[in-house]
């Protein structure tokens, strides 16, 4: 390591130690300061570690909370950035943390990478394995269209061609991938049914060969699922790693055979099985047996802002961060599995980590909330107008609805509550807001 990036890896741990002593919290800003002092600091304090990354629109920050607790079976001090700073500075700031001046040992790092900042990444850090969990639309005004966004990722991997990527087969943007890296393919091998099309505002269902709609054998939600084309010889590539069931299915949990052995989960949703599947896939490459699998996919703690419970008074509080249409869609079949009566809050801020366009949330099926026996609805954060109004057009009477201005009185207006249970569907910034509220109210051990 050259002079200039101890010098800078030295600070940046300073700063870090600084801040959380400080604040109680993580910060990107460590990873900022170490990399004014050396723009390459981020290679060589990596330099020691066997990296996974993953990325794509959906389900990075669980799917890298499962395999980092699945490679701990394998290697107790492995690292991960948990809090979903997922750009350069975060990174930098992860690899930071657990700087040790002098150590030689190989350790293994979990990271979970923004896809438009998977490029910036790959330049300086060449990882064992990335994966790919999705592509959807997400953040118009930041990403663009889908194919933009897959055009990112690809480049991230071709920085670094010995890299293997494992890829969601479910996905058809992710057939035939341009890259030189070599591919292996996770998916659903369920039983099939009846040819099905995808529903008209599914993501990226034309065949890119003759541009007719695929057909499905199933679908698992939006565009995942057993594909093919009736017309060329278009259809999902073979898989490796397959999720024969879901035996069980609730809000907070699953059951699922995945290479005809058990696994139980401790997070729920249908979407949520893909995530224990790629991380599976990733525990097999690194040899892991069954009995560790089975281990590591059951999480022993919340994942940060995912379906993550907390007591606010007498009121258990379920967060679930929101952010496109298609997760938004996957959040609320999910609450529709909750056994008991709820009460929902639904917040929004429009912040450029959220997404500054909201217009979004037209796509999301509120409908299917107007049809679910919840006593009491509202909404926050600064576009609570915005989803409000999109409430009342899904069929909510206007009268029905809550409106919580600012997230400082969000703590209240749970408390008032009148349901045992609490969900609150939320953008990013806006639960970074109330998990601060939380925390200053001694409902949280750490904002981070």
């Amino acid at each position: 390591m050259s002079l200039r990036s101890i010098m800078a890896a030295v600070v940046g741990k300073t700063v870090y130690m600084t801040v959380q002593t400080l604040t109680k919290g993580g910060s990107s800003f460590p990873g900022r300061v170490a990399l004014k002092l050396d723009p390459t600091v981020l290679e060589e304090i990596s330099k020691n570690y066997e990296v996974i990354i993953v990325t794509g629109t959906n389900g990075k920050t669980v799917t890298s909370a499962l395999m980092h607790n699945v490679l701990k079976q394998l290697d107790p001090d492995t690292i991960s950035n948990t809090t979903g700073a997922n750009m350069l500075q975060g990174i930098t700031s992860t690899f930071l943390k657990n700087y040790q001046p002098g150590r030689k040992e190989k350790r293994h790092a979990i990271l979970e990478v923004d896809e438009a900042s998977l490029v910036s990444i790959t330049e300086y850090v060449k990882p064992h394995a990335i994966v790919f969990t999705n592509v959807f639309r997400d953040q118009l005004d930041r990403y663009g269209e889908v194919y933009t966004t897959l055009k990112l990722m690809l480049d991230g991997a071709r920085l670094t061609p010995e890299t293997k990527l494992f890829v969601n087969g479910d996905a058809p943007i992710f057939h035939d991938l341009d890259v030189p890296n070599p591919v292996t393919y996770f998916g659903f091998d369920i039983e099939k049914g009846e040819a099905q099309e995808a529903q008209i505002n599914a993501t990226a269902t034309l065949c890119p060969h003759c541009k007719k709609p695929l057909k499905y054998n199933f679908i698992t939600y939006n565009n995942l699922g057993d594909y093919y084309c009736e017309t060329c010889d278009y259809k999902r590539p073979e898989l490796t790693y397959r999720l024969n069931e879901v035996t069980r299915l609730t809000d907070q949990e699953a059951d699922v055979q995945i290479d005809n052995d058990p696994y139980h989960l401790t997070v729920g949703g249908l979407y949520n099985s893909y995530n224990a599947l790629s991380a599976y896939a990733i525990g097999r490459e690194f040899g892991l047996s069954t009995e560790q699998l089975q281990r590591g996919l059951v999480l022993d703690q919340a994942v940060f802002g995912r379906q993550e419970a907390v007591m606010v008074g007498d009121k258990r509080v379920h967060v679930i961060l929101v952010k496109n249409p298609v997760g938004f869609n996957q959040a609320i079949e999910t609450i529709a599995l909750h056994e008991k009566e709820f009460s929902l809050f639904l917040l929004m801020n429009n912040h450029y980590a959220d997404g500054i366009d909201v217009s979004w949330i037209w796509d999301v099926n509120f409908e299917k909330l107007a049809e679910m026996p919840i006593p009491s609805y509202s909404v926050g954060g600064e576009r609570y107008y915005d989803l409000g109004v999109r409430l009342n057009v899904a069929g909510i009477p206007e009268d029905e609805i809550g409106i919580v201005p600012t997230i400082d009185g969000l703590i209240e207006a749970i408390q008032k509550e009148k349901t045992d249970d609490v969900y609150v569907l939320t953008t990013y910034t806006a639960m970074l807001r109330f998990r601060e509220e939380l925390y200053k109210n001694n409902m949280l051990k750490g904002k981070w």
